[in-house]
């Protein structure tokens, strides 16, 4: 048997490769002047919008977004305070953190006020309802006409994106007062405690019910930021348990949740930890220059929940570094002290 010669092919040539190109009708994030962070969405404005501008909140990770400088903190005599009654943080172009100014209440609450195409969210209301003090209508008004202007969205007050308002807990009063503020506001609506999702237009939230501090506590997560909003249920500072079954249960299903959802930071409604080890301020404190940092890592989630675990059902008070979990005793047991496993830091604040 004859072996055959295979046969010759002829020359082949290899085209070269087309360039894959995106359209990015709002700029393009992978220019040179973006930072790196906005390589993971298309929410780049356009210098001149002449249509309105439309995002693409669907991300290759977390949104662009950080806090990089210090909190007003509050004064050692309230009346002669001169910052600003709500401190605005643009943590991205989308996604807002205002603060209550502490020697406006103690509280110093936090709420946040999210973006997307076809409406705003606002989370929590603050703690002071007079809008002389705590002006949060006018300061969310004047974000959304901002917002609105800046991506050729009607700003007449009739005609712009409709706001939505939740609560964390609608019986927590230092989250709640300034609802009243917003009363007869055009295209504003109170999301029910029943709610499962909200979307903004692109933009979608989660909301998980976590009783344990309150009751009616939610928990609320935003797809596009990967921030996880927990109000009074996880925040580093005092966190005083109601229902510690409720409480496990709601930190068992958010460290379930955080398994298939990835989670940036963990956002609390405030701060009273110090930034020494186990050390918090006293309640009603308005002047606290040595704060803890308000997002906490997402692996407090499981931290909190294991330490959960072992309370439940005993009256104690449980030292964290970036937390402190009160059983079954009152808000003020052990205020003053830590745990023996942190270092013994002289306290500026309360120097003996």
């Amino acid at each position: 048997m004859t072996q055959q010669s295979p046969i010759a092919k002829p020359h082949q040539t290899t085209a070269a490769p087309v360039p894959v190109t995106h359209s990015y009708p709002n700029g393009n994030p992978n220019a040179a002047y973006n930072p790196p962070g906005a390589r993971n969405t298309d929410s780049v404005l356009p210098l001149h919008p002449t249509t309105p501008v439309e995002h693409d909140y669907t991300t290759q990770g977390p949104a662009p977004g950080d806090i990089a400088f210090r909190w007003i903190y509050g004064s050692i005599c309230a009346a002669t305070n001169k910052d600003p009654r709500i401190q605005i943080l643009p943590y991205n172009d989308d996604t807002i953190i205002l603060r209550e100014n502490p020697c406006i209440h103690w509280e110093a609450p936090f709420t946040y006020l999210l973006f997307g195409n076809q409406g705003a969210l606002l989370i929590n209301t603050g703690a002071t309802p007079e809008p002389q003090y705590y002006p949060l209508r006018t300061t969310v008004d004047a974000l959304i006409f901002r917002w609105c202007q800046s991506r050729n969205r009607p700003v007449d007050p009739n005609k712009t994106i409709p706001l939505t308002i939740i609560h964390t807990s609608a019986e927590h009063k230092a989250q709640n007062q300034a609802l009243t503020q917003f009363a007869n506001r055009p295209n504003t609506t109170l999301a029910p405690a029943s709610t499962k999702t909200i979307d903004l237009g692109g933009r979608i939230l989660d909301i998980l019910p976590t009783p344990g501090t309150h009751k009616d506590g939610l928990t609320l997560y935003d797809r596009y930021t990967q921030l996880l909003f927990t109000g009074d249920l996880l925040y580093p500072g005092r966190i005083q348990i109601a229902n510690d079954r409720d409480y496990l249960a709601s930190l068992t299903l958010l460290t379930a949740f955080a398994k298939d959802h990835p989670i940036k930071w963990v956002m609390g409604g405030h701060i009273r930890q110090m930034f020494i080890p186990g050390r918090c301020y006293p309640r009603f404190a308005n002047f606290r220059p040595f704060e803890h940092t308000l997002q906490l890592e997402p692996s407090t989630l499981e931290e909190a929940r294991a330490h959960a675990a072992e309370i439940q059902g005993k009256p104690q008070v449980v030292f964290r570094a970036d937390f402190i979990l009160l059983n079954r005793v009152g808000p003020d047991e052990q205020g003053y002290r830590t745990s023996a496993e942190f270092p013994n830091i002289d306290v500026p604040y309360w120097l003996p």
